[in-house]
């Protein structure tokens, strides 16, 4: 996919939500990790849009997955030996997944650890800007479907929001924008991150629809 012409800077409300993250009070609402859990992180990628804000780079994992099939995640995954920084781990999984070049990429920070329990998963989310911004496509089909830079105008609109359930009895913020059904883990980080940055609008969270058939296998 082609991608717009990179700037330099990173929008100020990125370092509120680094701020907030490195105290912990960012995904204050979900569990801690436990001792034994498994290592991994996440690439949180924002960069400049045509629109004049910003989009964040998100995938859709492939459908034959054993967990988490078809669900919209950030790029990212376990760490693996020669990861020295779950920064290390973010962007080589990055370049795995969608041939992001991380040279390109400005990293902001790395976020306080949370526990992803259905997998027993220590997620660290790292924070980065898209300064020089590259042509990404899906590299790995067996790990990812699709790929897109998902404005965060968008995401923001409460006409693209409301309140997922699962009749196993979660409930928490959903986004549907561009095709992408973001729910569960995804969209909590999202919802805090946009929240916490001030740049998130408010909206309907008395809207309540349960999550799409094809998640409740």
């Amino acid at each position: 996919m082609s991608v717009p012409v990179g700037d330099a800077t990173p929008p100020s409300w990125l370092n509120t939500v680094l701020d907030a993250g490195r105290r912990g009070d960012l995904c204050a609402g979900w569990p801690r990790p436990e001792q034994g859990s498994k290592a991994s992180a996440i690439l949180m990628l924002f960069g400049p849009n045509d629109d004049g804000g910003e989009d964040v780079v998100l995938t859709e994992r492939a459908t034959n997955l054993r967990k988490h099939a078809g669900q919209v995640s950030f790029p990212g995954g376990g760490v693996e030996p020669q990861d020295v920084t779950f920064t290390d781990t973010a962007l080589r999984e990055a370049n795995e997944e969608i041939g992001l070049v991380p040279e390109g990429v400005h990293v902001i920070g790395e976020l306080q650890p949370v526990a992803l329990p259905v997998t027993n998963y220590e997620v660290c989310p790292v924070l980065a800007w898209w300064n020089v911004p590259s042509d990404i496509s899906v590299l790995d089909p067996v790990e990812v479907a699709r790929v897109a830079r998902i404005s965060v105008r968008d995401l923001v609109d409460p006409a693209n929001r409301h309140t997922v359930t699962h009749p196993r009895g979660f409930k928490g913020p959903g986004f549907e924008v561009d095709g992408f059904y973001i729910w569960g883990f995804t969209a909590f980080v999202l919802d805090a991150v946009l929240t916490t940055g001030g740049v998130a609008r408010s909206w309907n969270r008395d809207d309540e629809r349960q999550v799409p058939d094809r998640f409740l296998s």
